[in-house]
């Protein structure tokens, strides 16, 4: 089965950085919750990390399809140069929306820069990904666990 969708595991972006004005990506919170915002949606990636640890890849995403995105999502380059591609990304059902990286970003940069062609997604079911929204959506602005 094939998937495509964009995800968050970067290193904490300073808010006074100019990245930080762009997507929030892999970011920490105060209670050391691991997240991914894109827009008006945050998702927990500690959580999400939790719920597929273990859990058998049962997507692939296409990097050159998710090229795009990266606009939208701060990467620093030099732990995108660290990163493990084994490590399956976690993508997220968006209600109305398709198929959303929640957890990854850095590892499709990485893809993209050395040429590998695919990578594998552990996707979650909708019901996983509304224990793990932390807001947006239905759940409404500023919604929190």
């Amino acid at each position: 089965m094939s998937h495509r969708a964009a995800t968050g595991d970067h290193p904490p972006v300073p808010p006074e950085s100019p990245l930080a004005s762009k997507t929030a990506q892999g970011r920490m919170d105060s209670s050391r919750v691991e997240f991914f915002q894109m827009l008006a949606w945050r998702w927990d990636v500690t959580a999400a990390k939790k719920l597929t640890q273990g859990r058998t890849p049962d997507g692939r995403i296409e990097p050159n399809e998710w090229a795009g995105m990266l606009r939208l999502v701060a990467i620093n380059a030099e732990h995108a140069a660290q990163v493990d591609l084994s490590e399956p990304l976690i993508v997220a059902p968006v209600p109305n929306g398709g198929l959303l990286i929640i957890d990854g970003w850095h590892r499709l940069r990485k893809a993209l820069d050395t040429g590998v062609p695919e990578l594998f997604a552990v996707v979650l079911t909708a019901e996983e990904e509304l224990t793990c929204r932390m807001f947006g959506g239905e759940k409404g602005e500023g919604y929190i666990r």
